[in-house]
């Protein structure tokens, strides 16, 4: 389950680009909270704190205690703005939830089992159709992953998302079809051998 994390915050009383630009040259980054039928609160977090925040690779579905003067608000990140050639945060913004919300992640997924599948065995080449499943999960029961164990499974095999163990409480956005998580093709050597009826296999 994806941990907590807190950034301490600032309010801020003006907004719009100059006020933004004057937050940055103080090692700040500009943020809004809001949802929850509430008005939206413009603040600024420590730049430092919110890279080394973002550097875990998990910040998008992990819930953030904003704290401002000791006043802690529970939210989860909905996007970064990014400068397009320096690649520091512009913005950010953080939708204030509930501690037991329902809330719509995107939850990386990690792939398992690939020596006890027949297909990569042989030769074959996974084609990860999904890097990330968007869930639906309690907000204090985020996943940090979803694990796709490849044990089983040959060439020309599709793994679709119902064949897919999720976390438990969790379950997939969509649900109007039953998508493709990953295949698994078998590599340019591996058909040729198969056209020329050599599998590599003794009789």
């Amino acid at each position: 389950m994806s941990e907590q994390l807190t950034l301490s915050a600032e309010t801020r009383e003006r907004a719009g680009k100059g006020a933004s630009r004057a937050v940055r040259r103080e090692g700040r980054v500009p943020a809004v909270i809001y949802g929850q039928n509430k008005e939206p609160v413009q603040i600024h977090v420590e730049e430092k704190a919110l890279v080394k925040a973002l550097s875990n690779g998990h910040f998008m579905n992990t819930v953030v205690m904003i704290d401002v003067g000791g006043e802690a608000t529970r939210t989860l990140p909905k996007d970064v703005q990014f400068h397009p050639v320096t690649d520091r945060p512009l913005h950010v913004d953080f939708f204030r939830i509930g501690e037991h919300s329902t809330v719509t992640v995107e939850v990386p997924i990690r792939f398992t089992g690939e020596e006890e599948s027949r297909g990569l065995k042989r030769g074959g080449v996974l084609n990860a159709v999904r890097h990330e499943i968007e869930l639906i999960c309690d907000a204090a029961e985020i996943p940090d992953e979803v694990v796709v164990d490849l044990a089983g499974y040959d060439i020309g095999d599709s793994i679709h998302i119902s064949q897919v163990t999720l976390p438990k409480g969790s379950k997939p956005a969509i649900t109007d079809r039953d998508f493709t998580v990953a295949t698994i093709s078998g590599s340019a050597a591996g058909e040729s051998a198969a056209a020329s009826g050599d599998t590599g296999e003794d009789a």
